[in-house]
């Protein structure tokens, strides 16, 4: 009798990944356990454990693989753009992504929701991603003249937090579509203003 040759670790690593979201998107993360993957994997638990230490590790993992996947959502708009348009864009786009996630991909939108939570690295991640990504746009809005910004990374810092309202998980997932794009565009206007006449 033949042995099954030996996977190797990212390989294994990836199949719990895959098996992991499965099963959530089924049953929802709550109602999953770490046997529960094992099981459907025809492996024990401690090859799990091996790979991710608890179950909070393997939605950390799933939550960074799920915002790999969708990378564009952190994309700045063209620079022919004035920087309050690419702005704006910016935050309709993250702010669609977000509303569809829930629609659509509620386990994912659990998990993301756990990480920011949790503190833990996707979400961090997840926030440096929308700091750098309107760094970006500050540092056009500064070089066309529309924003006086001697340091784009702390503004994009400042703008992140106030864009909480209409881009925090918690905050969007009790609110309607038509609330939260008249609270974006309201947000976006005011911070415009602000970066014109930044440091106050």
């Amino acid at each position: 009798m033949t042995r099954r040759p030996r996977r190797k670790a990212e390989e294994t690593r990836e199949d719990i990944l895959s098996m992991a979201e499965m099963l959530f998107r089924e049953r929802g993360f709550v109602s999953v356990s770490i046997a529960d993957i094992a099981g459907a994997l025809r492996m024990s638990p401690a090859n799990v454990f091996k790979h991710f230490h608890s179950k909070v590790a393997l939605v950390d993992a799933i939550a960074e693989r799920h915002l790999e996947r969708n990378a564009e959502r952190f994309t700045a708009f063209s620079e022919t753009l004035p920087a309050k348009e690419q702005l704006l864009n910016f935050v309709l786009r993250l702010l669609d992504n977000h509303l569809q996630d829930i629609q659509e991909n509620p386990y994912i939108f659990e998990m993301v929701l756990m990480t920011v939570q949790s503190k833990l690295e996707a979400g961090q991640r997840y926030r440096q991603r929308i700091i750098e990504a309107l760094t970006t746009i500050i540092r056009r809005g500064a070089a066309e003249g529309s924003y006086r910004c001697p340091d784009p990374v702390a503004a994009a810092a400042i703008v992140t937090d106030v864009l909480a309202s209409v881009l925090h998980p918690v905050i969007i997932a009790g609110e309607t579509r038509e609330t939260l794009l008249l609270r974006a565009r309201e947000i976006v206007s005011f911070t415009d203003c602000a970066l014109q006449n930044y440091p106050c």
